[in-house]
């Protein structure tokens, strides 16, 4: 009869994307997701099939409910400036409130694995055209809406915001001034008026 499992999936894929995403994956040890997620080291290897493994499943689970973050804002809010101007704030706020300066899973990952590891590359290029897309189109919603001027280049400012973006996540690992951090964001969402 085989053996029910004793914990929540879910649980534990949250738990390792939380030790990833901190210590970045060369640093996590095997012994570290055993003694994180509270199982042992067989149950880890027979539901998520190792390190690597898990690792793509926890940063998978990661793009994903960002995806959706960001995807349900722009989908809900009328306003493109102040659904621009929300996705900034947020992002600024979690990082004042994260004490362990984590960042962006998403640019540790390209920063800590590329160049080198091609499938992590692929990803991360899909992630970027999928997120990319998803700022271009709300440009696009307030040039068609008269928010923004028609004589704008959504796809340029889509791209830019999308860059000023990440870089705010990684500036705030640095320093996390917050007057800073909002100067930049009032200067670059500037692009849409």
């Amino acid at each position: 009869m085989p053996r029910t499992k004793q914990f929540d999936e879910k649980e534990v894929l949250n738990k390792a994307m939380e030790l990833f995403w901190q210590k970045g994956f060369h640093a996590t040890s095997m012994q570290d997701l055993v003694s994180h997620l509270g199982i042992n080291r067989a149950s880890l290897y027979d539901t998520f099939g190792g390190k690597d493994a898990l690792f793509e499943s926890a940063f998978s689970l990661y793009r994903e409910t960002n995806g959706d973050i960001i995807q349900h804002l722009f989908e809900t809010e009328r306003s493109v400036k102040e659904g621009f101007r929300k996705l900034f704030q947020k992002a600024i706020d979690e990082s004042m409130q994260d004490d362990c300066k984590k960042g962006c899973f998403v640019v540790n990952t390209t920063t800590e694995l590329i160049p080198g590891d091609e499938k992590i590359q692929k990803i991360l290029l899909e992630n970027k055209i999928k997120t990319e897309n998803l700022f271009t189109a709300f440009v696009q919603k307030g040039i068609r809406n008269g928010e923004i001027k028609t004589n704008k280049n959504a796809d340029e400012i889509g791209l830019m915001l999308f860059a000023l973006f990440n870089g705010i996540r990684v500036l705030a690992k640095v320093d996390a001034d917050p007057e800073k951090l909002y100067s930049i964001m009032n200067s670059g969402l500037s692009v849409l008026d």
